[in-house]
């Protein structure tokens, strides 16, 4: 009975979070989950230290997002996104299209290019050509 409990290994969900590059750092991590935007197979949790592993399915509220992940493996460093994906199944539901936001997401447009404040080399080049050095 100890080597069933041995080879199902658990680890701290701000370490998960951090291996899987959901989040940039464990401390960003244990703020996110102490607000309760993270559920465990269905449950809120606000403990960073909650113990999760293979087969228990994270449903997160990050980046505007409703992220659904099934946890396949956890990894045992922080590695590249190609070996992060490896840690987990997506089964998050599209996003919503545009006549579905809210209106105030609905109302910020994306911008087309060239549109708005001139970078700042555009501005020396309106600069040079109005007779200035650019340097101004």
């Amino acid at each position: 009975m100890a080597g069933n409990v041995d080879s199902i290994r658990k680890e701290r969900l701000d370490k998960f979070l951090f291996f899987s590059r959901a989040l940039k750092s464990r401390t960003l991590a244990q703020k996110i989950i102490e607000t309760g935007a993270i559920r465990v197979n269905s449950e809120r949790t606000a403990r960073s230290d909650h113990k999760v592993g293979a087969g228990d399915v994270l449903t997160m509220n990050l980046h505007d997002r409703i992220l659904v992940w099934r946890i396949l493996d956890c990894g045992t460093r922080r590695g590249p996104a190609s070996e992060a994906q490896g840690l987990y199944e997506d089964l998050s539901p599209p996003p919503l299209p545009r006549a579905q936001l809210s209106p105030y997401d609905a109302a910020i447009a994306p911008r087309a290019e060239g549109a708005g404040r001139p970078t700042k080399k555009e501005r020396r080049d309106t600069d040079r050509l109005r007779g200035g050095d650019g340097d101004e």
